[in-house]
Protein backbone atom coordinates (compact mmCIF):
# COMPACT_ATOMS: atom_id res chain seq x y z
CA UNK A 1 0.00 0.00 0.00
CA UNK A 2 3.09 2.14 0.88
CA UNK A 3 3.83 2.15 -2.70
CA UNK A 4 3.45 5.56 -4.43
CA UNK A 5 1.07 6.59 -1.26
CA UNK A 6 1.31 8.52 1.54
CA UNK A 7 1.75 6.71 4.96
CA UNK A 8 -1.31 8.96 6.32
CA UNK A 9 -3.33 8.13 3.45
CA UNK A 10 -2.93 4.38 3.99
CA UNK A 11 -3.30 3.88 7.63
CA UNK A 12 -7.12 3.19 7.50
CA UNK A 13 -6.83 1.22 4.87
CA UNK A 14 -4.24 -1.03 6.17
CA UNK A 15 -5.82 -1.27 9.38
CA UNK A 16 -9.62 -2.48 7.68
CA UNK A 17 -7.26 -4.60 5.82
CA UNK A 18 -5.83 -6.42 8.43
CA UNK A 19 -9.16 -6.68 10.09
CA UNK A 20 -10.31 -8.50 7.44
CA UNK A 21 -7.63 -10.06 6.28
CA UNK A 22 -5.70 -10.82 9.59
CA UNK A 23 -3.31 -13.68 7.53
CA UNK A 24 -2.34 -14.67 4.57
CA UNK A 25 -3.94 -17.68 4.67
CA UNK A 26 -6.95 -15.73 4.60
CA UNK A 27 -6.26 -13.41 2.03
CA UNK A 28 -5.53 -16.38 -0.67
CA UNK A 29 -9.09 -17.33 -0.15
CA UNK A 30 -10.49 -14.03 -1.00
CA UNK A 31 -11.86 -13.10 -4.14
CA UNK A 32 -10.71 -10.43 -6.12
CA UNK A 33 -14.00 -8.24 -5.55
CA UNK A 34 -13.28 -8.56 -1.89
CA UNK A 35 -9.70 -6.94 -1.71
CA UNK A 36 -10.34 -4.37 -4.22
CA UNK A 37 -13.46 -3.46 -2.35
CA UNK A 38 -11.29 -2.43 0.58
CA UNK A 39 -8.78 -1.21 -1.63
CA UNK A 40 -11.09 1.36 -3.31
CA UNK A 41 -9.88 4.54 -3.06
CA UNK A 42 -6.39 3.70 -2.73
CA UNK A 43 -5.76 4.04 -6.73
CA UNK A 44 -3.14 1.94 -8.50
CA UNK A 45 -4.97 -0.95 -8.47
CA UNK A 46 -3.16 -3.31 -9.77
CA UNK A 47 -1.16 -3.20 -6.43
CA UNK A 48 -4.33 -4.40 -4.93
CA UNK A 49 -4.91 -7.76 -7.58
CA UNK A 50 -1.05 -8.42 -7.27
CA UNK A 51 -1.38 -8.47 -3.76
CA UNK A 52 -4.04 -11.16 -3.60
CA UNK A 53 -1.60 -13.03 -6.23
CA UNK A 54 1.07 -12.97 -4.02
CA UNK A 55 -0.91 -14.43 -1.40
CA UNK A 56 -2.09 -17.43 -3.57
CA UNK A 57 1.27 -18.11 -4.19
CA UNK A 58 2.61 -17.96 -0.67
CA UNK A 59 -0.42 -20.49 -0.15
CA UNK A 60 0.91 -22.56 -3.05
CA UNK A 61 4.48 -22.36 -3.18
CA UNK A 62 5.52 -22.15 0.35
CA UNK A 63 2.48 -24.05 2.59
CA UNK A 64 1.11 -20.58 3.57
CA UNK A 65 4.83 -19.19 4.88
CA UNK A 66 5.78 -15.57 3.85
CA UNK A 67 9.17 -15.79 2.90
CA UNK A 68 12.19 -13.59 3.33
CA UNK A 69 15.04 -14.55 1.29
CA UNK A 70 15.40 -12.24 -1.66
CA UNK A 71 15.57 -14.70 -4.52
CA UNK A 72 12.28 -16.00 -3.36
CA UNK A 73 10.48 -12.58 -2.93
CA UNK A 74 11.44 -11.48 -5.87
CA UNK A 75 9.22 -14.13 -7.54
CA UNK A 76 5.92 -12.85 -6.31
CA UNK A 77 3.75 -10.98 -7.63
CA UNK A 78 4.44 -6.91 -7.01
CA UNK A 79 7.16 -7.56 -5.57
CA UNK A 80 10.13 -5.86 -7.31
CA UNK A 81 14.13 -5.59 -6.49
CA UNK A 82 13.53 -2.54 -3.44
CA UNK A 83 10.46 -4.18 -2.11
CA UNK A 84 12.19 -7.78 -1.37
CA UNK A 85 15.61 -6.00 -0.60
CA UNK A 86 13.58 -4.21 2.47
CA UNK A 87 12.06 -7.59 3.57
CA UNK A 88 14.78 -9.63 3.17
CA UNK A 89 16.55 -7.46 4.83
CA UNK A 90 14.19 -6.59 7.74
CA UNK A 91 12.43 -9.58 8.49
CA UNK A 92 15.34 -12.23 6.94
CA UNK A 93 18.65 -10.02 8.04
CA UNK A 94 19.63 -10.77 4.40
CA UNK A 95 22.30 -7.96 3.23
CA UNK A 96 19.98 -5.75 0.85
CA UNK A 97 19.99 -2.82 -0.70
CA UNK A 98 16.29 -0.95 -1.33
CA UNK A 99 15.63 1.83 -3.45
CA UNK A 100 12.56 3.58 -1.98
CA UNK A 101 11.74 7.14 -3.19
CA UNK A 102 12.96 8.22 0.44
CA UNK A 103 16.25 6.27 0.18
CA UNK A 104 16.66 7.57 -3.36
CA UNK A 105 16.48 11.27 -2.39
CA UNK A 106 18.97 10.61 0.59
CA UNK A 107 21.90 9.24 -1.62
CA UNK A 108 21.34 11.95 -4.00
CA UNK A 109 21.50 14.64 -1.83
CA UNK A 110 24.41 12.97 -0.12
CA UNK A 111 26.50 11.74 -3.34
CA UNK A 112 25.18 15.08 -5.71
CA UNK A 113 24.01 12.73 -8.25
CA UNK A 114 21.99 14.90 -10.25
CA UNK A 115 19.31 14.13 -13.25
CA UNK A 116 16.17 12.12 -13.59
CA UNK A 117 16.38 9.35 -10.53
CA UNK A 118 13.72 7.38 -12.88
CA UNK A 119 16.23 7.04 -16.04
CA UNK A 120 18.37 4.46 -16.42
CA UNK A 121 21.85 5.57 -15.61
CA UNK A 122 20.53 7.54 -12.94
CA UNK A 123 19.00 4.58 -11.24
CA UNK A 124 22.04 2.48 -11.93
CA UNK A 125 24.41 4.94 -10.34
CA UNK A 126 21.84 5.17 -7.14
CA UNK A 127 21.85 1.35 -7.09
CA UNK A 128 25.52 0.92 -7.00
CA UNK A 129 26.46 3.72 -4.75
CA UNK A 130 23.01 1.72 -2.36
CA UNK A 131 24.86 -1.45 -2.36
CA UNK A 132 28.39 0.08 -1.51
CA UNK A 133 27.04 1.95 1.76
CA UNK A 134 25.45 -1.57 2.88
CA UNK A 135 26.53 -2.48 6.77
CA UNK A 136 28.55 -5.43 7.10
CA UNK A 137 26.17 -5.86 10.43
CA UNK A 138 22.65 -4.85 11.79
CA UNK A 139 21.03 -4.70 8.14
CA UNK A 140 17.95 -4.03 9.36
CA UNK A 141 18.55 -1.58 11.07
CA UNK A 142 19.92 0.33 9.09
CA UNK A 143 17.36 0.05 6.37
CA UNK A 144 14.75 1.00 8.50
CA UNK A 145 16.73 3.95 9.90
CA UNK A 146 17.65 4.54 6.27
CA UNK A 147 13.68 5.07 5.26
CA UNK A 148 13.16 7.12 8.35
CA UNK A 149 15.45 9.55 7.37
CA UNK A 150 14.14 10.11 4.10
CA UNK A 151 10.73 10.26 5.55
CA UNK A 152 11.17 12.51 8.04
CA UNK A 153 14.94 14.46 8.11
CA UNK A 154 15.58 14.55 4.39
CA UNK A 155 12.50 15.30 3.02
CA UNK A 156 11.54 16.23 0.08
CA UNK A 157 10.57 20.17 1.00
CA UNK A 158 11.87 21.88 3.95
CA UNK A 159 14.98 19.10 5.25
CA UNK A 160 15.69 19.23 8.62
CA UNK A 161 19.46 19.13 7.96
CA UNK A 162 20.39 21.04 11.17
CA UNK A 163 19.13 17.37 12.47
CA UNK A 164 20.88 15.30 9.99
CA UNK A 165 23.70 12.48 11.06
CA UNK A 166 25.11 12.58 7.75
CA UNK A 167 25.17 16.40 7.17
CA UNK A 168 28.98 17.34 7.22
CA UNK A 169 29.77 15.17 4.56
CA UNK A 170 26.37 15.41 2.52
CA UNK A 171 27.34 17.38 -0.97
CA UNK A 172 23.77 18.87 -1.47
CA UNK A 173 24.20 20.81 1.71
CA UNK A 174 27.68 21.64 1.59
CA UNK A 175 27.08 22.79 -2.06
CA UNK A 176 23.90 24.79 -0.72
CA UNK A 177 22.04 22.80 -3.57
CA UNK A 178 19.76 20.80 -1.18
CA UNK A 179 16.65 21.59 -3.52
CA UNK A 180 17.88 20.41 -6.26
CA UNK A 181 18.12 16.79 -5.59
CA UNK A 182 17.35 14.38 -7.34
CA UNK A 183 16.85 15.65 -10.39
CA UNK A 184 12.97 16.10 -11.82
CA UNK A 185 11.55 13.88 -13.86
CA UNK A 186 11.07 15.47 -17.74
CA UNK A 187 7.10 17.22 -17.21
CA UNK A 188 4.85 15.39 -19.49
CA UNK A 189 2.62 17.31 -21.50
CA UNK A 190 -0.61 17.91 -20.07
CA UNK A 191 -3.74 15.40 -21.42
CA UNK A 192 -7.19 15.55 -21.22
CA UNK A 193 -9.44 12.57 -22.19
CA UNK A 194 -12.91 13.34 -21.48
CA UNK A 195 -16.11 10.55 -21.75
CA UNK A 196 -19.98 10.41 -20.91
CA UNK A 197 -20.84 7.58 -17.71
CA UNK A 198 -24.04 6.11 -17.74
CA UNK A 199 -25.83 5.79 -14.52
CA UNK A 200 -28.61 3.45 -15.43
CA UNK A 201 -31.01 3.14 -12.08
CA UNK A 202 -34.00 0.17 -12.01
CA UNK A 203 -35.59 -0.79 -9.24
CA UNK A 204 -33.11 0.44 -6.75
CA UNK A 205 -30.31 -1.34 -8.41
CA UNK A 206 -27.64 0.34 -10.45
CA UNK A 207 -25.96 -0.84 -13.71
CA UNK A 208 -22.31 -1.83 -13.26
CA UNK A 209 -19.36 -2.92 -15.70
CA UNK A 210 -16.54 -4.83 -14.45
CA UNK A 211 -13.92 -3.16 -15.78
CA UNK A 212 -10.74 -5.24 -17.75
CA UNK A 213 -7.95 -5.85 -15.92
CA UNK A 214 -5.77 -3.68 -17.57
CA UNK A 215 -5.89 -0.02 -17.61
CA UNK A 216 -7.33 2.45 -15.74
CA UNK A 217 -9.48 1.08 -12.13
CA UNK A 218 -8.38 -2.27 -14.02
CA UNK A 219 -11.09 -4.69 -12.34
CA UNK A 220 -12.85 -2.67 -10.37
CA UNK A 221 -17.19 -2.39 -11.30
CA UNK A 222 -17.51 0.94 -13.01
CA UNK A 223 -20.52 2.10 -14.87
CA UNK A 224 -20.56 1.54 -18.62
CA UNK A 225 -19.30 4.41 -20.55
CA UNK A 226 -19.86 6.14 -23.99
CA UNK A 227 -17.82 8.68 -26.09
CA UNK A 228 -18.12 11.91 -24.83
CA UNK A 229 -19.93 13.32 -28.36
CA UNK A 230 -22.16 10.02 -28.29
CA UNK A 231 -25.73 10.15 -27.60
CA UNK A 232 -25.80 8.38 -24.61
CA UNK A 233 -29.66 6.74 -25.05
CA UNK A 234 -28.71 5.44 -28.14
CA UNK A 235 -25.45 4.18 -26.94
CA UNK A 236 -27.27 2.56 -24.29
CA UNK A 237 -30.25 0.99 -26.19
CA UNK A 238 -27.89 -0.20 -29.20
CA UNK A 239 -25.25 -1.97 -26.47
CA UNK A 240 -27.44 -3.06 -23.54
CA UNK A 241 -30.76 -3.28 -25.60
CA UNK A 242 -32.63 -0.90 -22.52
CA UNK A 243 -34.51 1.91 -23.50
CA UNK A 244 -34.43 5.24 -21.36
CA UNK A 245 -37.64 6.72 -20.42
CA UNK A 246 -35.17 10.10 -20.10
CA UNK A 247 -31.25 11.13 -19.86
CA UNK A 248 -30.72 13.77 -17.31
CA UNK A 249 -26.96 15.36 -18.01
CA UNK A 250 -25.80 15.59 -14.28
CA UNK A 251 -22.93 17.76 -13.19
CA UNK A 252 -19.72 17.01 -14.73
CA UNK A 253 -16.61 16.00 -12.67
CA UNK A 254 -13.01 15.95 -13.05
CA UNK A 255 -10.51 12.99 -11.87
CA UNK A 256 -6.84 13.33 -12.13
CA UNK A 257 -4.78 10.26 -12.94
CA UNK A 258 -1.06 10.09 -12.87
CA UNK A 259 -0.57 11.00 -16.46
CA UNK A 260 -3.94 12.74 -17.60
CA UNK A 261 -7.10 14.06 -16.32
CA UNK A 262 -10.73 12.26 -16.93
CA UNK A 263 -13.47 14.71 -17.73
CA UNK A 264 -16.86 12.69 -17.04
CA UNK A 265 -20.49 13.92 -17.90
CA UNK A 266 -22.80 11.59 -15.76
CA UNK A 267 -26.27 10.53 -17.51
CA UNK A 268 -28.83 9.67 -15.20
CA UNK A 269 -31.43 6.85 -16.98
CA UNK A 270 -34.07 4.68 -16.10
CA UNK A 271 -34.92 2.20 -18.59
CA UNK A 272 -38.71 1.50 -19.77
CA UNK A 273 -38.18 -2.21 -18.72
CA UNK A 274 -34.84 -4.16 -17.78
CA UNK A 275 -33.45 -6.54 -20.48
CA UNK A 276 -31.86 -9.79 -19.18
CA UNK A 277 -27.73 -9.08 -19.57
CA UNK A 278 -25.95 -11.09 -21.41
CA UNK A 279 -24.28 -14.32 -19.94
CA UNK A 280 -20.09 -13.63 -21.46
CA UNK A 281 -20.36 -10.00 -20.47
CA UNK A 282 -19.03 -9.11 -17.13
CA UNK A 283 -21.74 -7.00 -15.72
CA UNK A 284 -24.29 -6.52 -13.00
CA UNK A 285 -27.23 -5.07 -10.93
CA UNK A 286 -25.80 -3.47 -7.60
CA UNK A 287 -28.15 -2.70 -5.30
CA UNK A 288 -27.99 0.88 -4.11
CA UNK A 289 -27.86 0.05 -0.38
CA UNK A 290 -24.83 -2.56 -1.23
CA UNK A 291 -22.49 0.21 -2.89
CA UNK A 292 -20.36 -0.03 1.10
CA UNK A 293 -19.29 -3.36 0.30
CA UNK A 294 -18.49 -2.84 -3.76
CA UNK A 295 -15.42 -2.80 -5.51
CA UNK A 296 -15.88 0.91 -7.15
CA UNK A 297 -13.64 3.44 -8.26
CA UNK A 298 -13.48 6.07 -5.35
CA UNK A 299 -15.32 8.98 -7.88
CA UNK A 300 -17.59 6.26 -8.99
CA UNK A 301 -18.72 6.01 -5.42
CA UNK A 302 -18.92 9.39 -4.88
CA UNK A 303 -21.33 9.91 -7.79
CA UNK A 304 -23.91 7.08 -6.75
CA UNK A 305 -23.59 8.31 -3.08
CA UNK A 306 -24.63 11.73 -4.31
CA UNK A 307 -27.37 10.01 -6.28
CA UNK A 308 -28.67 8.43 -3.45
CA UNK A 309 -28.55 11.83 -1.35
CA UNK A 310 -30.82 13.21 -4.45
CA UNK A 311 -33.44 10.38 -4.36
CA UNK A 312 -33.83 10.11 -0.71
CA UNK A 313 -34.86 14.09 -0.69
CA UNK A 314 -37.09 13.51 -3.60
CA UNK A 315 -38.90 11.01 -1.97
Amino acid sequence: MLQQTQVTTVIPYYERFLARFPTVAELARASEDEVLALWSGLGYYARGRNLLRAARAVAERHAGRFPDRFGELVELPGIGRSTAGAIAAIAGGERRAILDGNVRRVLARHAGIGGDPASAGVASRLWALADARLPARAIGTYTQGMMDLGAQVCTTRRPACGACPVAADCAARIEDRVAEFPGRRARRASVRKRVSMLVVVSGGEVLLEKRPPAGIWGGLWSLPEADAGANPARVLEREWGLKPACAIALPAFEHAFTHFTLEVTPWLMHPRRRASLAADRPATWLPLSDLAGAALPAPVRKLLKTIIGVRLQSS
